[in-house]
């Protein structure tokens, strides 16, 4: 079917807007020889697209309610059986709702994307099948993914399993309360600020943020890709890496990928910490809203991690609060750029593109009054950043983020390890309906003082259970070289069979 052509007019509007003018003699010339180029479009608009078959049957599914939907957790539940053997046979499995599913509705949180379904899985889907897991649906996700709580998700806030009416912590909020409920044996999160490791912080479960690159973003929504993470959400260390070992590893359509070293991590399970070299990050005890009941929980794990054997010692890396200024421009102005202006996909990367994605989030612009205040705060910034400084803070921060990665190494080279609070409090209460912006907004940031600087350098982290304040988990933040990832499984395993961090 060929494509629409410009008229003329249309042209020197067009032109307007690239800050040029044309005559109406100047643009019909130009449409004339616009046209071989319009006639490759025509070509390629004829041609199936190249994407990947898919293998697993599956049902449309539905979005439960009411008794069968109590903490808001699950976008869509539809069930897709996958190999009959294999590592995760009999281990059930929810997706983040950016995870493409083929034929199961995705909405990222928002009312927006309302609508979508893709055509296709995402390679951790796939792999995830192939290894004999059932996905049981789509766990609920905060809007766009843009907040560390668990408020800002079309249409209902998602409640903490601990207890009901506090946050459950974002952005993949539904993969960590459903899988600390009970609901599933296993989740697949997001992470480009925290939002794997702060819901697991708040829920109590086990929250890998892998080397940037171990796992393939392939099919899953875009916010800004040299910070864009997925990974694994569990209720223990074991199926944590084991689930890591299905889902590593390069797949050939990922460009943020440069031949990572996967490995079989249960391997390290058994090492206990006899050995390990522990530094605790003095920089991720003087966050301004730390919780000293937080704090101290902390340091009484890694007190109990230098009992099983590590030696532990002070650290300092002064770039730690650097990394996260960096988060600003890199992510403010990067998913400005590529989420929004980019419609999901933005340009300039080779791997596989989902144009059916593509086409409906372009649609935000006639919704946008409807975005979150927490997407809105942060695209008022990049745009400003793109506008009035032409993207030089973006491009400034990316070459500075190669000296907050060379700050952790440097602390990296002294100790296999490093420890800290993931977040500095415990759940908070969910904001009420109609709460000022201003709390809103500050529910939804909070807590990624910790978090966000290791999106920024790509460092493998992960965060463990420890304890618990006023009935809710404290979760234990564990930061490792890059692709050290079974290093972070042996301490986090230690600790773990040592003892019951509930009762801590």
């Amino acid at each position: 079917m060929p494509i629409e052509r410009p008229n003329p007019e249309q042209l020197q509007a067009l032109a307007a807007r690239l800050h040029m003018h044309l005559t109406p003699q100047q643009a019909t010339e130009y449409l004339a020889l616009m046209q071989p180029s319009f006639d490759a479009y025509d070509l390629i608009d004829g041609l199936p697209d190249e994407i990947p078959a898919v293998r697993y049957p599956r049902e449309g599914g539905h979005r439960p309610s009411g008794d069968e939907n109590p903490l808001n957790a699950w976008a869509c539940k539809a069930e897709v059986r996958g190999a009959a053997e294999g590592p995760l046979a009999g281990r059930t499995v929810v997706l983040k709702d950016n995870i493409a599913l083929a034929g199961v509705p995705m909405v990222n949180g928002s009312s927006t994307l309302e609508g979508f379904v893709p055509a296709y899985d995402a390679t951790v889907a796939t792999r995830l099948l192939d290894a004999g897991a059932t996905i049981l649906g789509k766990a609920t996700c905060e809007h766009f993914c843009l907040s560390g709580g668990s408020h800002t998700s079309d249409p209902a806030p998602v409640h903490n399993p601990h207890r009901h009416g506090y946050s459950s912590g974002g952005s993949s909020s539904g993969s960590a309360a459903l899988v600390a409920s009970g609901a599933a044996h296993l989740a697949i999160g997001g992470d480009q600020g925290g939002s794997i490791r702060i819901p697991s912080a708040f829920c109590g479960t086990y929250g890998m943020k892998p080397t940037h690159g171990l796992v393939p973003y392939t099919g899953v929504m875009p916010i800004e890709a040299t910070v864009d993470h997925i990974g694994p959400i569990t209720a223990n260390v074991r199926d944590n890496a084991l689930m890591l070992g299905v889902i590593a590893g390069s797949d050939g359509l990922d460009p943020r990928q440069y031949a990572p070293p996967a490995e079989d991590y249960t391997r390290a399970l058994g090492r206990g910490a006899g050995g390990l070299r522990i530094g605790i990050l003095a920089e991720g005890f003087g966050l301004a809203n730390q919780d000293p009941r937080v704090a101290g929980k902390v340091r009484e794990a890694g007190a109990r991690l230098e009992g099983l054997g590590a030696t532990v010692g002070e650290v300092s890396v002064p770039e730690h609060g650097l990394a996260g200024a960096l988060w600003q421009p890199i992510g403010c102005e990067g998913l400005t750029a590529q989420m929004m202006h980019g419609n999901g996909m933005g340009f300039g990367w080779k791997g596989l593109y989902d144009v059916g994605l593509l086409d409906r989030h372009a649609g935000w612009r006639d919704g946008a009054d409807a975005l979150s205040a927490t997407l809105k705060l942060c695209m008022f910034v990049g745009q400003y950043g793109l506008e009035r400084y032409h993207g030089r803070y973006y491009a400034k921060a990316q070459n500075i983020a190669r000296r907050a990665r060379a700050g952790y190494d440097r602390a990296l080279a002294d100790y296999d390890l490093l420890l800290m609070p993931t977040v500095p409090i415990v759940a908070q209460k969910l904001p009420e309906p109609g709460a000022p912006l201003a709390e809103y907004v500050g529910r939804a940031f909070e807590m990624i003082g910790n978090t966000a600087p290791l999106d920024i350098t790509g460092h493998p982290a992960m965060s463990i259970p420890c304890g618990t304040v006023d009935g809710l988990p404290v979760g234990l933040m564990l930061v490792g070289r890059h692709y050290a990832e079974s290093t972070i499984y042996q301490a986090a395993a230690a600790f773990e069979a040592s003892a019951d961090w509930r009762q801590l």
